[in-house]
C-alpha cells in the first residue's frame, strides 16, 4: 500500500507569523496532523506536533487501529499544554486501507471519493482546545479506496469554502501532480483574502 501526502500552510494576510502548524510522517505508518494555536500559538502548535510525533514513532501498528489510543494521545496533549497557550488538534493515519484519527477543536477532515462524492469525516467543531483541561476527543474512521483523497484543514482554510468549492479545487488539481492539491485548495480559500492562517494536508491512497 502506498500513500501520498502533501501539505501547504499560509499565514494571515499581512503577517509573517503563522499560528498553524502541520506534521507529515510517511513511514512506517503514514500519519498527518494539523494544529491551530492560540495565545503564544506558534510555539503551542509546534509543541503539540513534537510530542505527537514522538509518541507515534514509538507506537505499534495495532495502536493506530484503537480509538482509545487516539483519545489517549489527545488527552495527554491536553495535559501537556495546561496553564499555557491552547491549540486545536486534528490527526489521522492510513493503515491497511483504513483511515483512523482524532479531532479536538474546529479543524475539519473531508473525504473526496475517487468515484465521486464528498464526505465530512469529523463531527461538528468543538469549542474546547488542547490546554483547556476539558477536551472530549472525537475519533473518526473511514475505509479508503484507491485514489480517494483525504483533506485535513484548519478553520482558516475550510471556513471560506463550501463543500462544492473544496471538491472542485481537489478534482481540478488532481489533473496534475498530487502536490498541487493543497495549493489549489488554499488558492480557492484565498480568493477574497486571507483573514486567518490557513493549512491543508492532502493524503491519497495510491494502491492497496
Amino acid at each position: 500500500m502506498k500513500v501520498e501526502c502533501y501539505a501547504k500552510s499560509l499565514p494571515q494576510q499581512g503577517r509573517t507569523c503563522n499560528e498553524d502548524a502541520f506534521l507529515v510522517v510517511r513511514e512506517p505508518v503514514p500519519t498527518a496532523a494539523v494544529c491551530d494555536g492560540a495565545g503564544n500559538a506558534e510555539q503551542a502548535a509546534r509543541k503539540v506536533l513534537r510530542l505527537f510525533e514522538l509518541w507515534i514513532r514509538e507506537a505499534t501498528a495495532k495502536d493506530f487501529t484503537q480509538p482509545a489510543t487516539w483519545t489517549g494521545w489527545a488527552k495527554k496533549l491536553d495535559s501537556a499544554l495546561l496553564g499555557g497557550s491552547e491549540s486545536t488538534f486534528l490527526a489521522a493515519a492510513v493503515l491497511q486501507g483504513c483511515l483512523v484519527g482524532v479531532s479536538v477543536g474546529d479543524s475539519k477532515a473531508y473525504l473526496v471519493s475517487a468515484e465521486g462524492g464528498f464526505k465530512h469525516l469529523t463531527t461538528s467543531p468543538q469549542k474546547t482546545r488542547l490546554g483547556s483541561g476539558k477536551v472530549q476527543p472525537a475519533t473518526f474512521a473511514a475505509s479508503l479506496q484507491a485514489r480517494d483523497v483525504v483533506l485535513l484543514m484548519s478553520d482558516g482554510a475550510w471556513t471560506p469554502l463550501s463543500p462544492y468549492l473544496i471538491e472542485r479545487a481537489v478534482r481540478g488539481a488532481m489533473l496534475g501532480h498530487f502536490s498541487e492539491v493543497p495549493v489549489a485548495v488554499l488558492d480557492a480559500a484565498s480568493r477574497t483574502g486571507r483573514w486567518d492562517d490557513m493549512t491543508v494536508v492532502a493524503l491519497r491512497l495510491v494502491g492497496r
